[in-house]
């Protein structure tokens, strides 16, 4: 099953991780509060003044780039697209790889890699392959089931211009900043939408922003280029899956989206998967997952150059 979905700048708003956003800007994510602040200049000012008089200059422009942000969303609320396709395919894994059944009929094959060193308090190096069944699905187990079945996605806020009509290089920044903040809150909207109704296991989840933003949901949505999945040459197998095209994205031959405010990546929804960080691999890794890729290993050592040891 492959969907489309469309969203409009001002319906993802309660979306938006603001945390992130003040990273972008070189903000620590305390001050990332003043978001709750809403538009009320008063409540602005009243938590500037909870901050030590050191930190008040900061706070003040942390407010004030909170302000400007929301002037801009409102400004674009109703003109600003951001699209995005998701798919849930039927799927076994196979080793440290998964094997999907595409709606054509065709097997798409996902290789993956192992990480390299347990996480403290752990003694199992994980793999996203160990979130999926190794046996295929049998009609008792209903039509997605947690097991058998993996999600992929793409989201990307359209208008690839738009930082470029802005004035200044502030308003350039700014443009771009939330737009990728807006591609990221459609993934995260599309992926509540996706667990509630479409692939359906959690019907009843409720959360609030703060919960969704902690990951309080069953389930993880790794994006490529995390360090889960550091690999960017993924991006072209889901390509494959989701034709982003019709979603009006399109990659490079080095496999960057664009429009550059873009996300795409995996959805899984056994209640123990859980992020993790591959590390660094060897040469005999390297060549072994070459070979599973099916790609040459010069090739990947350009995709994996940040893993190499």
């Amino acid at each position: 099953m492959i969907r489309s979905v469309t969203y409009g700048a001002g319906e993802l708003r309660p979306y938006i991780n603001w945390i992130y956003f003040f990273h972008a800007w070189g903000f620590a994510p305390r001050f990332a509060a003043v978001a709750a602040a809403g538009h009320c200049p008063a409540c602005r000012q009243a938590w500037t003044e909870r901050f030590d008089e050191a930190e008040r200059p900061a706070a003040a422009a942390a407010g004030r780039l909170f302000a400007d942000a929301e002037a801009w969303l409102r400004a674009h609320a109703g003109s600003l697209i951001v699209r995005g396709r998701f798919g849930l395919f039927a799927a076994r894994a196979e080793g440290d790889d998964i094997r999907l059944l595409t709606d054509a009929g065709e097997e798409v094959h996902l290789p993956f890699l192992r990480q390299q060193r347990p996480a403290p308090g752990s003694d199992v190096c994980l793999c996203w392959s160990d979130f999926i069944s190794p046996k295929p699905a049998t009609e008792e187990d209903g039509r997605f089931p947690v097991a058998h079945t993996i999600g992929a996605f793409v989201t990307a806020a359209g208008e690839e211009d738009l930082p470029a009509k802005a004035a200044d290089d502030y308003g350039r920044m700014l443009a771009q900043t939330l737009k990728d903040r807006l591609a990221e809150a459609a993934a995260e909207k599309m992926h509540e939408q996706v667990r509630r109704a479409e692939w359906g296991y959690a019907p009843d989840e409720a959360l609030a922003p703060g919960e969704l933003f902690a990951e309080r949901y069953q389930g993880r949505r790794p994006a490529v280029g995390y360090p889960s999945l550091p690999d960017q040459s993924l991006i072209f197998l889901l390509d494959r899956l989701l034709d982003f095209s019709r979603a009006d994205i399109s990659l490079t031959e080095t496999g960057m989206m664009r429009p550059h405010a873009a996300v795409a990546g995996l959805m899984l929804a056994h209640p123990s998967a859980r992020h993790f960080s591959i590390g660094p691999i060897d040469d005999t890794q390297l060549a072994d997952y070459a070979q599973r890729r099916g790609l040459p290993v010069p090739v990947l050592r350009r995709f994996l150059a940040g893993n190499l040891r």
